[in-house]
């Protein structure tokens, strides 16, 4: 048979067409491939590039190909969406891998995802959590062994979102030693199938020949020729660990932990195993237990409280059967819990606060740190541990911790040198940032306050200030930093609640999923808080299929109201509405501060009811209002 390949590209300026003289024996099947040495006009002069999230546009291209015969007749039409990228990874002095896109670093921020426990796909959750995933300001999907469908992928390009994939830990997929030569077989073919699946992706930027463990070396090998094969134009390595190999040497990640609970410092303070430096491609601050609205869905009533068999069940396996570690942890620093609404909102304290640490110390550290995948971003069913936000699709304190963390100008207070930094992952220069900090004691008094101004690079960090160790102060104290652009726009809130008794670490009995703690700070004296009644208003927009609900708050009292939680309700007595888009969310109000925050959520979620805004936190007097 004899025809011509042709291939037709669109979104690159003017079309591009190409040509191929193609001839097949009988039952042939034949590569053939169109190459800018050989056609000129697949030499794309300033491309559309395609970028990850907030560096710049995710443009895509179309190729549209067919096979016409030689008597005219075209056969087997194709499109296929594709970006222009360049992925390449480099050891950097310390030996960490540095990954660059388009010739320019970027930071790994990400989660480790799961599809649900029973394989369900549902288009509209997956495009929550994608839209989670950017509103938090991560850019990083981790993907181990499930590795989706075309959907997955085409939403991953379209919306700038970088995923990083490879073969699965714990199962067949790392049991070598019991590889007979049909496995061996299975296992090359496999990649080959995923390499020509996943190489037009410009979202896949390294693959994964091992996870827990590097391959053994022939199969390494073997894996290696089925990606040059396929002409795999992207980084890859042995394993998500830092374990060499003789085929490819060091891989430039780690997988150190931990995955259970540590104190914010940990992230700064540890300079050996987990904390922010060189590229975490798995860690957590520990479990997440969520809002006590998800517990009560999770639980019968009768056990919700206290913690019990049924929670472990909704725990996990091995050294994370229960959450004994964490519950310690989380009633030694902010006082024994009374009750299960008690312990939810100790936790979203101490999910925010473990969140903003981890992403805050990795980004701080650019680029002697590289990248972090927090372990996970969701759950395949509904649990207490390692999530952003939980199976129902509500956001808690980690979700916000992490959305502040990693907001795209930010001023953080440093855990170890208490310095005050300011981070971008802005493209262009910031100059004359104005750097605000203000100490309070647990009575509100300002106790230190302090400006600064800086020049920021494109992509940069620069400390400003450090924040003293006050003395005769409360044992609880407040830090609020604020950074205001030349013309005095906010471009960062940060509200850290610090301790004069520090979280101590035992770094001498670290272990693989946890560093063990000796000392906790204190933040008892927050339980003492006086009730705060806020005054609320809405003010309800509509947005095509979405409503925008515009919510101020003001504190008229002269006590702290901390953790301010909002929700959007379908009615006054409905359902909290889910999924929902909010700009902050868990913020506290200084004495006569006024804020205005705004929430996204769709119109037919309110099931034809009218919005109401439901207002509540650790200390504020419950409203509910329209």
């Amino acid at each position: 048979m004899r025809g011509t390949l042709r291939g037709r590209i669109l979104g690159a300026g003017a079309p591009i067409e190409f040509s191929l003289p193609v001839e097949l024996a009988a039952g042939e099947s034949k590569e053939v491939a169109a190459t800018p040495e050989e056609r000129a006009s697949l030499v794309v002069k300033k491309p559309n590039l395609w970028w990850p999230y907030q560096m710049g546009a995710p443009s895509l291209h179309t190729l549209l190909l067919d096979f016409v015969t030689a008597d005219g007749v075209s056969s087997d039409p194709q499109k296929i969406s594709f970006g222009i990228v360049e992925w390449t990874s480099e050891l950097n002095s310390d030996g960490d891998r540095l990954f660059r896109v388009n010739g320019e670093p970027v930071l790994i921020r990400g989660g480790g995802w799961t599809p649900d426990m029973m394989l369900r796909v549902n288009p509209e959750r997956r495009k929550t959590e994608f839209r989670y995933v950017k509103e938090m300001g991560l850019n990083t999907i981790r993907l181990e062994g499930k590795l989706e469908d075309e959907d997955f992928f085409e939403m991953a390009d379209r919306e700038g979102i970088m995923v990083m994939a490879g073969w699965c830990c714990c199962d067949a997929w790392e049991k070598w030693k019991d590889w007979g030569d049909d496995n061996r077989h299975v296992s090359v073919e496999s990649l080959r199938d995923q390499a020509l699946r996943l190489r037009k992706h410009p979202s896949v930027f390294v693959w994964l020949n091992g996870s827990d463990n590097p391959p053994p070396p022939d199969r390494e090998q073997a894996y290696i020729d089925v990606l040059k094969a396929t002409n795999w134009q992207k980084p890859y390595i042995s394993s998500a660990t830092a374990k060499k190999t003789d085929v490819t040497g060091a891989t430039g990640v780690k997988m150190t932990g931990p995955y259970e609970y540590v104190s914010p410092n940990y992230w700064l303070l540890d300079t050996k195993y987990g904390g922010a430096h060189g590229y975490n491609t798995e860690t957590s601050p520990g479990p997440a237990v969520p809002p006590v609205e998800s517990l009560q869905k999770m639980f019968p009533a009768d056990k919700l409280w206290p913690i019990n068999e049924v929670w472990d069940f909704h725990s996990g396996g091995g050294q994370f059967k229960n959450i004994q570690v964490y519950a310690k942890a989380l009633e030694e620093r902010y006082g024994k819990a009374k009750d299960v609404y008690d312990f939810a909102w100790k936790s979203q304290a101490t999910a925010y606060e473990g969140e903003r640490a981890m992403f805050e110390a990795f980004a701080r550290n650019k680029y002697r740190s590289t990248g972090v995948i927090q372990w996970m971003l969701n759950n395949a069913w509904p649990g207490l541990i390692w999530h952003l936000y939980d199976y129902y699709l509500r956001p808690g304190g980690g979700y916000f911790g992490a959305k502040v963390a990693c907001e795209p100008v930010h001023a953080q207070f440093s855990y170890d040198d208490r310095s005050v930094a300011v981070v971008s992952s802005r493209r262009e220069p910031l100059p004359g940032l104005k750097v605000e900090a203000q100490l309070f004691d647990m009575d509100m008094k300002e106790r230190f306050s302090q400006t600064a101004t800086v020049d920021v690079p494109a992509d940069g960090v620069v400390r400003s200030l450090t924040i003293p160790e006050p003395e005769n102060i409360s044992a609880t104290y407040f830090l609020r930093l604020r950074l205001l652009s030349p013309n005095g726009q906010i471009l960062s809130r940060n509200f850290y609640w610090l301790s004069a008794k520090p979280d101590v670490l035992q770094w001498e009995k670290t272990e693989w999923f946890f560093t063990p703690m000796t000392g906790y700070a204190d933040y008892s004296a927050l339980e003492a808080l006086p009730k705060v009644a806020l005054r609320p208003a809405l003010h309800v927009q509509a947005a095509g299929e979405e409503e925008i609900g515009h919510v101020t708050l003001d504190n008229p009292s002269k006590t702290l109201a901390f953790l301010v939680r909002l929700r959007i309700l379908a009615g006054k007595k409905g359902e909290e509405v889910l999924p929902v888009f909010w700009e902050d969310n868990y913020f506290s109000l200084l004495p006569g501060e006024k804020r205005s925050v705004a929430a996204r959520y769709s119109r037919k979620d309110l099931g034809g009811a009218k919005p109401a805004l439901a207002i509540d936190g650790w200390n504020i007097s419950p409203a509910t209002v329209q």
